[in-house]
């Protein structure tokens, strides 16, 4: 059964000025002769993680990992309220990630998104097919407005005390479930309240949900960098203001685009009981998608330790070392 490759340090590490007062840090990893490989973190606003690289052979491959505009290492940082967000939209991130293309060198690269990456890892892929050698996307999103609605509305179905919490976080009364909510708009603009204490309990809140509707696993525990109030300020805002804006993507592009993938091999790796981000978006996705496969890993929500879902994406990734 394969398992983690064995943790592993940079090699090399850097800041990417890309404008706006922008500046991204960026580091790679494993063979820096090895097949390019570029590492999409989800959130938004997650920011890259150490045990990112480990998903790839490091003999193998040269591992690209990156924090998007104003999170993880990246400056301006969300988590200070002075910090303006509108020039942190997913046509930024694309422009991103070709001027790091073109900084390390790289003409060509295999891409792996995960959750949030995912839908990144798409958009980038239909904008510039010629770059991509292979994309794998796993916990995979396709980003429609009902997607967006039914993560912050919908799921409450399911998760009910939770979802209960969340909207008395809001200071919405009645009934829950209400179409007419808009969660989204009601968190952004408690985060953006002159009065530390409100925006950080509405980080608080936001977060708590997050990490509710990860996993229908009642063992599963909270993430520790939900513990971090400098963490939970930058992701509840920077995931506020993207979706608050439909993720800067037309309703159902990525879908609708997904024949600009023609020539592009790739993966979805989706677990069956992601209550999150629910199968039938990456169902779609991989019929309009000719040279993808879908793999379903039937135990397994939108967490990674799943039996089976790291070694799905472990897999997955490997078979396209040598392409």
């Amino acid at each position: 059964m394969p398992t983690l490759h064995p943790p592993i340090e940079p090699y090399e590490t850097g800041r990417l000025e890309v404008g706006d007062g922008h500046s991204l840090y960026w580091e790679t990893c494993g063979n820096p002769a090895g097949k390019p490989a570029l590492v999409l973190h989800g959130g938004p606003g997650s920011g890259c993680t150490p045990g990112a690289r480990r998903l790839f052979d490091p003999a193998r491959f040269r591992v690209v990992l990156f924090d998007q505009r104003n999170c993880g290492r990246s400056t301006p940082h969300a988590a200070d309220i002075e910090t303006d967000l509108a020039t942190n939209t997913t046509p930024h991130l694309l422009a991103d990630i070709e001027a790091l293309r073109e900084r390390l060198g790289i003409e060509r690269w295999l891409v792996y998104g995960s959750s949030w990456g995912s839908a990144l890892g798409l958009d980038y892929a239909q904008a510039h097919p010629e770059r991509v050698t292979a994309l794998v996307i796993s916990h995979a999103s396709v980003s429609r407005w009902e997607d967006i609605h039914w993560l912050y509305h919908g799921v409450g179905r399911y998760f009910p005390e939770a979802w209960e919490r969340f909207r008395r976080g809001a200071g919405e009364d009645g009934d829950w479930g209400d179409e007419d909510d808009d969660l989204i708009e009601i968190y952004a603009a408690l985060l953006a309240d002159p009065d530390p204490a409100v925006r950080e309990q509405a980080a608080r809140d936001w977060c708590d949900w997050e990490s509710a509707v990860i996993s229908v696993d009642p063992r599963h525990k909270p993430p520790d960098r939900y513990a971090d109030p400098r963490f939970r300020m930058c992701f509840a805002r920077i995931v506020t203001h993207y979706f608050s804006h439909n993720c800067f993507l037309g309703d159902g592009q990525l879908l609708r685009d997904a024949h600009k993938l023609e020539g592009v091999p790739g993966v979805i790796i989706q677990g069956r009981l992601d209550l999150g981000s629910p199968l039938e978006g990456p169902w779609h996705l991989a019929q309009a998608w000719p040279e993808s496969e879908l793999l379903v890993v039937d135990e397994a929500g939108h967490e990674h330790t799943t039996p089976g879902m790291i070694e799905t994406i472990l897999a997955s990734i490997d078979r396209f070392a040598g392409a």
